[in-house]
């Protein structure tokens, strides 16, 4: 239940610091630094994130107790130095997780999405898939396995979450004597550029000085250019999720020896062939014209973003008192409505037959719980006959497609 309320007040207390940091942008006259369409991107990662956490975070936490009560090899106690000993513990682990999701392929296709965006803002932090929380679960439970007790881990790793947050910022400059302490903005932007000079460094989320041991520390110079090497040019939710996984399948299956499809899994990033990815593209036709829209386009998208916020905002805090068919109905819009929000972006003319689906989950909701089939089939045949006296699909398409200024 804590962590449920924790996870229900975290969203717009984040959301907030999001909007203070678009404001100041805007007075600074720093325009360029939010983009409509990578920001609504990144926060509807962010919201699915955060969905899928309500269902594993109580799994996440019960392996922590798991792992400490059957298997930890040290006594190491409450006392309140071990606190000083497990934030820099944890600050290790997390270098060597977030180190090896850059050098391992199917660690990268878990952490790449957290890389994608080509902007760098607040929003950006909100860009974790769940696959990246399942790595992160499996190096952490390293800490209780040593023998700190999982009342004291889960705090700490709720400090090193905020904390990153912060750090994915343009606004914030150059911190003085702390840039030889601690991770600040500064150096994590460089973390997220693509430049050759910037790529692979920083890799530490509280302390600067797990990257100087190991030799990956590197001064933010030049402005940094934001994204991944080989841009994914798609706003597509389901995209940019899978696109890696799909690219290790291919490699794996084009590899000859058992050795080659060891490698296309467990070997670096930079050896996949860089081939791979524009013949998918091209497969399933992911290269499209830079979105555009008007200002009813914008108005919807923004709008059932927010629906999407606020529905997950209540269901966080009522989870434990919610019924199954209650969450699955929930969980199915935002997550169907999240979808909708990356194919509007990019423009996909299937997306009037996504709102249907997303139409009927409500419907069948009640029909199911309390209206009975009856009701399931008397919309149904009422959805059928106005589809065919007025053309729902051509209006749907004018009202959000047509007259359409370019995006910013």
């Amino acid at each position: 239940m804590i962590n449920h309320v924790y996870e229900a007040f975290a969203v717009p207390g984040f959301l907030l610091f999001m909007a203070i940091e678009f404001i100041y942008a805007r007075r600074k006259k720093k325009k360029e630094i939010f983009k409509f369409s990578s920001s609504i991107t990144n926060i509807s990662i962010g919201v699915a994130d955060r969905l899928m956490d309500l269902f594993f975070s109580g799994s996440f936490y019960a392996l922590y107790y798991y792992v400490y009560k059957n298997f930890h090899f040290f006594d190491i106690g409450k006392s309140w130095y071990v606190w000083v000993i497990l934030i820099l513990a944890t600050d290790l682990v997390w270098y060597w997780y977030h180190r090896l999701g850059h050098e391992v392929n199917v660690l990268w296709g878990a952490h790449i999405v957290h890389h994608q965006s080509e902007e760098f803002n607040y929003t950006v932090s909100a860009r974790i898939t769940i696959f990246q929380a399942f790595v992160r679960t499996v190096f952490w439970s390293f800490l209780p396995l040593v023998g700190f007790h999982p009342d004291m881990v889960i705090p700490i790793l709720l400090f090193h979450g905020a904390y990153s947050f912060f750090t994915h910022t343009q606004m914030i400059g150059k911190l003085g004597f702390l840039e030889n302490i601690l991770i600040t903005p500064s150096h994590h932007r460089v973390h997220h550029a693509s430049d050759e000079k910037y790529l692979n460094k920083n890799y530490g989320d509280v302390f600067v000085f797990w990257d100087m041991l190991f030799g990956t520390f590197q001064r933010e110079q030049e402005a940094p250019t934001y994204g991944i090497t080989h841009p994914l040019k798609s706003n597509s939710f389901l995209w940019q999720h899978f696109h890696y996984v799909l690219e290790i399948a291919v490699a794996v299956n084009r590899a000859a020896t058992f050795k080659d499809k060891f490698l296309a899994v467990f070997g670096p990033p930079e050896n996949m062939d860089p081939r791979i990815r524009p013949a998918l593209e091209r497969k399933y036709k992911i290269h499209t014209e830079k979105a555009q829209t008007n200002a009813n386009f914008r108005f919807y998208l923004n709008f059932q973003l927010a629906v999407s916020i606020i529905s997950l905002f209540v269901m966080s805090v009522m989870y434990d008192q919610m019924e199954t068919a209650s969450i699955v109905a929930i969980s199915s819009t935002i997550l169907v409505t999240l979808i909708n929000c990356g194919a509007l972006l990019e423009q996909k003319r299937w997306i009037y037959y996504l709102e249907i689906i997303r139409f009927f989950i409500p419907i069948i909701y009640v029909s199911q719980q309390y209206a009975g089939p009856e009701f399931l089939i008397t919309m149904t045949v009422t959805f059928i006959i106005v589809s065919m006296l007025f053309p729902l699909q051509e209006w749907y398409h004018k009202r959000l497609f047509e007259e359409r200024p370019e995006l910013a």
